[in-house]
């Protein structure tokens, strides 16, 4: 597990679409001990939903969600001016020769493949969110 650290990015809200329980469960834990704002969904439909009510600082896609999939969500995200600007990070477990390069062509700003590497994910999010360390 990532240690927690004053980052300077603390309260900062973070969308995580994800329909396993156990995927979501490291994801929160992970981003809990950041000290920023979880929010969820557990499908496309609903994450393209809860991005345009709570409008977070940042969403965490699974490309592979019941209802609508994560790259038909993002490509929703990305067509509609009050969420275009959310970086949007895929979370996947494709990760197959070109199913980054999709990710990214549907309109994701980085790609994290399963199993998670907490410190890689929490490497790409301080990026995203301008901080660098």
């Amino acid at each position: 597990m990532v240690s927690s650290v004053d980052t300077g990015l603390e309260g900062k809200r973070i969308l995580v679409v994800e329909d396993n329980d156990d995927n979501m469960n490291l994801i929160l834990d992970m981003l809990q001990s950041l000290r920023y704002v979880s929010l969820t969904a557990e499908n496309g439909e609903a994450g393209l939903t809860r991005a345009r009510e709570d409008r977070p600082d940042l969403i965490l896609m699974d490309l592979s969600l019941p209802a609508m999939d994560g790259w038909t969500a993002t490509k929703h995200l990305k067509a509609d001016p009050n969420t275009q600007n959310i970086p949007v990070i895929a979370v996947t477990a494709h990760a197959m020769v070109g199913d980054e390069e999709r990710a990214l062509e549907a309109g994701c700003d980085d790609y994290v493949s399963k199993p998670i590497d907490v410190k890689e994910l929490a490497r790409k999010i301080r990026h995203h969110l301008g901080k660098d360390q």
